[in-house]
Order: C-alpha cells, then structure tokens, then sequence
C-alpha cells in the first residue's frame, strides 16, 4: 500500500483521534498522552535542522520538495546548520528556550539524552503505532537502527543518514603483491606488514579512520559493552590497543593525524587500506579515478557499528506540528526514497527490501552497495546513558595520545589514562 499523501492518511469520520501510549511508558508521559491529529486541514509548518551539504543537501531537497507536492498542506523549513559540530552546539544553546527550537532535528542520541529526561523531545512510539496515520503496511525501518535512536528505550528517534563501516583497498596494489582482502583483524594485521615490507617502508598498509570506532568495536567484538564500568587495563582492551601500537610502532600500520581522514594519503597511494564510513566513498571515487583502482569489502570483524543521526521531534512542536513532522519523516523512510537517498548520498538505506534489491546493488555510481548487505549483518550501537557521548568522544583523544607516543611504555599510558576515561564518563 503506498501513501504519498495526506489526504490518503485521512479518516472521514475522525478529525482528531486520542492515542494512550503504545509499547513502551518512556519518560515523556506527556508526549505519549496528546491528542493525535490525523487530519490537517490548515497550512502547518515545520522547521528541520540539518547538516547535510553538497550533493547530500541535495538529495534532502528533492525529497522534501517531493513530500510538499504530494502534501500541499504542509511546508517544510529546511535550515542548513552547517556541519555536526555546529548543530551540536545549537542545539545545546537553544535547549534552554524551547520555544526557538525546531521541529525536527538530525542529531546522534547521544546529543539528547539530556533533553529526553527533561521530557523535551516526543515519543514517536504513538504515531508509529496510530491505526490513521500510523507506519502501517509501509515496510519497517531495521529493528538494530530502530534500537540505536532510543534513549531510555523509548523510541525517541527515526533512523535518517546512517552509515557504518567498511575497508577500502588499492586494489591494484593488493593484486601486485598478491595480497588478498583481509576479512580478519589478524589478516589485516598480515597484509600491511607484507605491503609495507615490499615497497620498503614507502607504503602503510593500513589505518582506522575514527580511533574512537576503533576500540569501541574492538571490544564489542571481545564481547565488551562500551560502558561506564568499561576497564582500560583489562586483557581485553590492552590487547586491542597494543594490536594497533604494534603496527604504528613498527610502520604497518597508521593513523589519520592532520590529515583528519584516511582517504587522502589513500588517494595518494601512501596507504594500501583504511577502515572508514561508507559515507566518505564519494571522496575516494573522485580522488582515485584514473589513477587506481579501489575496492570495498566488509570491515574485517564480525561486528560493526551503525553510526550517523536520527531524526528526533521537540515537545515543543504543536499537534498539528508533530503530525506534519512525523509523516515528512514516515516519508523520507519510505522505499523508494531510501532508495534515491542511498544511491545518491552513500548512506545505508534503513530498510531491508532496498539494502537486499538488485536497483541499490547493481548501481554504477559506488561500489558499497554490493558489500554491504555482508557488511552490515551484525549491528550494534553506543549505548545512550548519562555522559556517553563524552566518554565515546573521550576515548578518541586517548587512543591518539596513545598511538602518537609508540616509543613509550604503551601498558603505562593505558593505565595512565584510567583518570581521563572515568573524568568524561562522571562528568
């Protein structure tokens, strides 16, 4: 059943229907308790914050100018924060005056657990679950992502631009060596040393993009939850990191520094392989055409981190409001244009139907969709409690202080580090 507008959302006889909670009892009581507009006979407005650029802010405008066509009663402000760091930043800055908030904002979970106790953000639990406008015959978004835009499991958010990670690889430059892909850390581990040893120390063999993705993926695969009770001394976690000392101790392996991203010593043929988002494959393309060949392939551990923002709605906004967001965000997830969005952005698509279809893996534009139904088969999230974000970011200042000091005791700056992890995660 496809519905592309709102009069198809309607109910004749019913003009405003009463929804109790469904599912869950978040701490949002209100939210869960408001009358459930389902039809929206006015012009309403709604206002998103947003950080999407280039061919990404693109693509948004094109599926927004799509949704007010087939919902003439509802206009969509789309407004351009810039980058993460700045949206962040408003967003703390407005939260203290609800009524400057926007509708609807991209954010990471992480970013609003603050604003979830303080009851300012809706449970879209009601909506999802209304038998009028409710997500109904439309295919469900995948339950892990689902599950990574809760906050206290209550489903606060709708997954929106999500990516996760994937190895890119010179593979000229593998074939000439005759190394193949690695699927395992410890084959990873092998074929940097191998390509670093035959270009004689002029080739890396590989690096990690994102150091904080790196541990923290490190240990859910060790079986270690990312948490405040998360031990830096442990075998676990001093394994993991000597794994990746070792390598930039001894020239195989290296971090992105000044660089900021991987992709550009990669582009330069300095560095065989990297471990990065599928939503970078965009540089990489255009970096490498014509003058090697590049490939993708799983990240060469069994589980991977679903990463990027959700959509997350202000109880500020007005019932008509909630209503007009909520159907602009069932919209924007509908399969169609997961579609578009996926094949013109490089994120993930949310749903299954796509991420599985011959239309998403046949595209000529990116190599990700043909690896990424592989890559993406076990997922998890960093758990959303008090202070996480703070301790997820922290951990990446560790990592680098770590990694750029290989010529001292690596043990030592570990437990060195004990202090800064707990500082972040009691903040």
């Amino acid at each position: 059943m496809k519905w592309t507008t709102i009069s198809k959302f309607l109910v004749a006889s019913a003009a405003v229907m009463t929804l109790g909670a469904c599912g869950n009892t978040g701490s949002n009581a209100s939210s869960s308790s408001e009358e459930i507009v389902t039809d929206l006979t006015e012009e309403t407005t709604i206002t998103f914050w947003h950080a999407m650029n280039g061919a990404q802010e693109t693509a948004l405008q094109k599926m927004t100018d799509d949704f007010v066509k087939a919902n003439p009663t509802i206009k969509v402000e789309l407004q351009n924060q810039a980058q993460y760091s700045d949206l962040q930043a408003k967003i703390n800055a407005t939260l203290p005056s609800a009524g400057d908030l926007p509708t609807i904002t991209q954010a990471y979970p992480g970013w609003l657990y603050n604003a979830a106790q303080d009851e300012m953000l809706v449970d879209l639990q009601p909506l999802i679950n209304n038998d009028t406008i409710g997500w109904q015959d439309q295919e469900e978004i995948r339950t892990s992502l689902m599950d990574g835009a809760k906050i206290d499991d209550v489903q606060y958010g709708i997954p929106f631009n999500k990516s996760t990670e994937m190895l890119f690889y010179n593979k000229d430059m593998l074939e000439k060596y005759d190394v193949p892909v690695p699927t395992t850390l410890d084959e990873l581990k092998e074929a940097s040393k191998t390509i670093y040893e035959a270009t004689n120390g002029e080739v890396v063999g590989a690096g990690f993009d994102s150091l904080n993705n790196y541990y923290t993926i490190g240990m859910e695969n060790k079986g270690v939850e990312f948490d405040k009770e998360t031990d830096l001394t442990s075998d676990e976690s001093k394994e993991l990191i000597n794994y990746y000392a070792e390598g930039v101790k001894d020239g195989y392996f290296r971090i992105a520094g000044s660089d900021n991203y991987l992709s550009g010593p990669f582009a330069n043929q300095k560095v065989a392989m990297f471990i990065g988002s599928i939503a970078g494959e965009g540089y990489v393309k255009k970096d490498t055409e014509g003058v090697f060949t590049y490939d993708v392939a799983p990240r060469p551990e069994k589980i991977n981190l679903q990463q990027g923002t959700d959509l997350y709605m202000f109880s500020s906004a007005t019932p008509e409001e909630r209503t007009a967001a909520f159907l602009y965000m069932k919209f924007l997830s509908e399969p169609e244009n997961q579609l578009y969005w996926a094949t013109m952005t490089g994120y993930m698509p949310t749903i299954e139907s796509v991420l599985e279809s011959d239309d998403y893996k046949n595209s000529s534009e990116t190599k990700v969709p043909r690896q990424l139904e592989g890559a993406t088969k076990e997922l998890f999230s960093i758990p959303v409690v008090e202070n996480s974000d703070n301790a997820f970011n922290e951990m990446r200042t560790i990592m680098e202080n770590i990694l750029a000091n290989t010529n001292q005791d690596t043990d030592q700056l570990i437990s060195d580090s004990v202090p800064q992890l707990e500082d972040a995660w009691n903040q």
